[in-house]
């Protein structure tokens, strides 16, 4: 394949994420609104050029309240801050089909370095609708702290009722 551009399937792509809850268990959400810039050969994405926006405001954990509390000041603070952002700025091949990419994560207005494992995991054209498609899986930790999401409560019995560490991971599926 050679270098292309590519548009993100949202319909066949999550963007998603767990931590920890009470010490306990660990709570699952996604993203339901994102898009992507991808300029790349998915065979070899060491020169591409990626770029992810992310809704934040359409964070969903299947709970309305918890929801509505992640949108506000104590964590997004989507008012301020709508988008949540990712820019590739280093794409390291480690093997046939695995990479590592390094790039700028934007949560609430802060920046850091970020690196996802990331593995493509294919290509075919579709049937359907005739265009090329690929796919690719990611995921990656964070601690939230470091992009300023530090809300918690104390737990009666000890510990607190948010982990500092997220999961994030990521299954893309993009069309030609």
């Amino acid at each position: 394949m050679t270098k292309a551009t590519w548009n993100v399937d949202t319909v066949h792509s999550t963007i998603g994420f767990s931590v920890r809850h009470m010490m306990i268990s660990n709570v699952k959400g996604t993203f339901n609104e994102f898009d992507g810039k991808i300029e790349a050969d998915p065979t070899d994405l060491t020169d591409a050029n990626i770029e992810f926006t992310i809704d934040a405001n359409s964070v969903d954990t299947r709970m309305s309240d918890r929801d509505d509390h992640l949108r506000s000041a104590d964590f997004f603070d989507v008012e301020n801050h709508p988008n949540i952002t990712f820019k590739a700025t280093d794409i390291v091949k480690k093997s046939e089909d695995k990479y590592d990419m390094t790039g700028d994560f934007t949560i609430r207005g802060t920046t850091n370095q970020v690196t996802f494992d990331i593995a493509f995991e294919g290509a075919a054209k579709d049937p359907m609708s005739g265009d090329q498609a690929a796919g690719f899986t990611g995921s990656t930790k964070i601690n939230r702290k470091d992009f300023g999401l530090t809300w918690n409560a104390a737990l009666e019995a000890g510990g607190v009722v948010v982990g500092d560490e997220i999961k994030i991971n990521i299954e893309i599926q993009l069309r030609q």
